[in-house]
């Protein structure tokens, strides 16, 4: 099959563990990009792009690359694309835009002139024209211009990959999915040991994890736009979709989720229930503060504690973090621990040094994953064992 060039949006900090699930489905000429990175593949590898990776929020293909300096040259210029050729005229469509750079800086705009150019060319042809729906869209198109570069894309994806369509109920602020599932992925963790989320909210870490440990597709519940395109191969997406199927199995290190908050507790049960994974994880009422949860052998512990909205003043949120600190060292000896935290000078009252930290953002919120290992014994003894 022919390839062609691919670029998968992904969440800052992201990039690089995108990379390596690329790799692993296939994909060559992998270039990590800004929250994004450029692959190629033939349709193979862009459907199994939208069923498998859990770090992309979209797959776009680019169909055309160009200088434009106005709305006027750029509304010319997408009416040179052969439109017709890529979708009917009964078909729904929408256009999404993004700018960069102080020439094009209304991405609504450009996505209205975008939109424009495409509704007259098929009008000039056919006499009618298609219908925009940006809700549920036959065909999406994505127009990205920094500066003065235009990439016309179509999104194969059409629905954002992060919205797995697991999570019918969530607690405030819950963090999501594709971010979720990068932590865990950036932590190493791949089912072979304990799994523990001791503040999980409304489970997204817990049933994340469930997923990658069982090899449950992240896009197995999504439709993609791709299957609506004038070239969809519908016997190559269900031998891919069957394939992807056969490599699911049962989970076998414990996988447990706690929270201090009981409604917290049931929306998480209810959320696994839906993914699929309720039968792995073990979902507890419990503060960390104050329990440890009994018989778990020590292994990755990944954790979003509050940054401070709700814990408004730093006379609350400081000692708060140093308590976490105090309860890991005593406590959790042998574990290996994921702190996410928008609260960086929070993050120093842990009170542990990190091996490892890494800038990511939650949502607009500059964030900061650090990684504790807390070593049972002495560092010098962990060493003298290897």
């Amino acid at each position: 099959m022919e390839s062609f060039e691919l670029i998968a949006k992904t969440l800052f900090g992201l990039e690089e563990v995108l990379a390596k699930e690329l790799r692993q489905i296939g994909a060559t000429d992998i270039k990590p990009l800004n929250r994004a990175v450029m692959f190629r593949g033939d349709l193979e590898v862009m459907y199994k792009s939208n069923l498998l990776l859990r770090t992309a929020q979209k797959i776009l293909k680019p169909i055309q690359v160009f200088e434009v300096h106005d709305e006027e040259e750029l509304y010319h210029r997408i009416r040179t694309i052969d439109w017709p050729e890529l979708f009917d005229v009964e078909q729904t469509f929408a256009v999404d835009g993004t700018t960069q750079g102080t020439r094009f800086t209304h991405s609504k705009f450009v996505a209205l002139k975008t939109k424009d150019a495409i509704v007259d060319q098929f009008r000039e042809r056919f006499g009618k024209r298609p219908s925009v729906d940006p809700e549920k869209p036959d065909i999406r198109i994505n127009i990205h211009i920094t500066m003065t570069r235009c990439t016309v894309s179509m999104d194969s994806s059409g629905v954002q990959l992060g919205r797995r369509g697991y999570r019918e109920m969530q607690v405030d602020a819950p963090i999501s999915e594709t971010l979720a599932a990068g932590i865990i992925l950036h932590a190493g963790w791949n089912g072979t040991k304990s799994f523990l989320d001791p503040m999980c909210g409304s489970g997204t870490f817990p049933i994340e994890a469930a997923m990658i440990a069982a090899h449950i597709p992240p896009g197995r519940m999504l439709e993609f736009a791709f299957e609506n395109w004038h070239d969809f191969n519908p016997v190559l997406w269900k031998k891919i979709q069957k394939d992807a199927d056969q490599q699911i199995t049962t989970v076998n290190p414990p996988i447990t989720g706690m929270d201090i908050d009981p409604k917290a507790i049931t929306i998480a049960r209810q959320n696994a229930k839906y993914a699929g994974v309720d039968q792995y994880i073990h979902f507890t009422e419990n503060n960390f503060l104050q329990h440890t949860p009994e018989g778990i052998i020590a292994g990755t512990m990944i954790m979003n504690p509050p940054y401070g909205e709700r814990l408004k003043t730093k006379e609350e949120i400081n000692p708060f973090y140093a308590e976490i600190g105090s309860r890991l060292k005593h406590n959790y000896q042998g574990w290996e621990t994921w702190i996410i935290s928008g609260n960086i000078e929070a993050l120093k009252y842990i009170g542990l040094r990190p091996s490892r930290k890494i800038k990511l953002f939650n949502g607009p919120l500059e964030s900061r994953l650090d990684k504790y290992e807390l070593y049972t014994g002495t560092k010098k003894q962990k060493n003298d064992n290897h």
